[in-house]
């Protein structure tokens, strides 16, 4: 008999801060106050971009959305890379899916998932104790966010 210690992973907030991939996103939900929310009961899925996919933003737009005064822009953003429920990958298909910002989110399964036409699902199915994170490698954005207005 063996003795095996099965480890419950943390929430997702805790499982994305732990990775060490993710610090641009841990600031963004912590500077639009959704941190206890992700923390929460859930189930959630989220599309998680990685730093390098918040680096490559058009120049000053991450900054932008830091500021206090568009908290309610970031929080947008930001619910927008989620959905209600845990959708694995092998439950991922093709078409429109709600996000929690109310918008749909563009989803192609053809080999692997693409969301909206440009950011890939690199990493899938990461295990959070309250739902399950889809690594992607671009910032996904709310088809009725002006982009160049919030850096212009």
């Amino acid at each position: 008999m063996q003795n095996e210690t099965t480890e419950t992973p943390g929430t997702i907030v805790d499982v994305a801060v732990a990775a060490g991939s993710f610090t641009t996103l841990a600031a963004a939900l912590g500077a639009a106050g959704l941190v206890e929310t992700l923390q929460g009961e859930g189930p959630f899925t989220v599309f998680a971009p990685t730093d390098d996919a918040f680096a490559a933003l058009p120049a000053g737009l991450v900054d932008a959305l830091l500021v206090e005064a568009n908290r309610e822009v970031l929080a947008q953003v930001l619910t927008y890379h989620v959905v209600a429920g845990a959708v694995h990958a092998a439950d991922l298909v093709s078409g429109d899916v709600p996000s929690v910002e109310g918008s749909h989110i563009s989803v192609v399964v053809d080999g692997g998932v693409v969301l909206n036409g440009s950011a890939h699902v690199v990493t899938a199915d990461v295990a959070a104790s309250n739902g399950v994170i889809h690594i992607i490698d671009a910032v996904i954005v709310p088809p009725a966010l002006d982009v160049a207005a919030l850096i212009g």
